[in-house]
């Protein structure tokens, strides 16, 4: 396994370095819209400590981590009328990560809607703008 690199695109959205929606933060998390959503209040919730992923986090980062991912998971499904939730979290490249900043992606899923591709497009700001907001007002 490679060492965490503490530059990479997850630390730079918490910075402010890079744009985002922010959804949620405290002192320990950070969540925010995908800006390539799988489905319509696709969410991040990410750890502020650094890990790669879930295999060299701490325990304690662990912790705080999943609550918090509930907790945005029960807004989400809420604020976007959603028939259910995905929670994913990938492992190093072969198992589908990309970004090697531990994070957790929570997608809501409706019934009879196809999930989209997670591609190179990005949704407009205005879409994920107003997503965020109705997570916001949830929580």
């Amino acid at each position: 396994m490679t060492q965490y690199d503490p530059d990479n695109i997850f630390t730079k959205i918490m910075a402010g370095d890079i744009p985002s929606h922010k959804v949620y933060e405290d002192d320990d998390t950070y969540a925010f819209m995908d800006v390539m959503p799988e489905s319509d209040g696709h969410c991040l919730v990410i750890p502020k400590t650094g890990s790669r992923n879930l295999l060299d986090a701490a325990p304690m980062t662990l912790g705080s981590l999943i609550v918090v991912t509930q907790k945005i998971a029960i807004a989400i499904q809420k604020a976007m009328n959603a028939d259910g939730i995905i929670i994913r979290q990938f492992n190093e490249e072969p198992a589908g990560q990309t970004v090697f900043h531990l994070h957790f992606h929570i997608i809501p899923r409706y019934e009879g809607v196809p999930l989209k591709r997670h591609t190179g497009v990005m949704v407009a700001n205005d879409v994920l703008a107003a997503h965020a907001e109705k997570i916001r007002a949830a929580l």
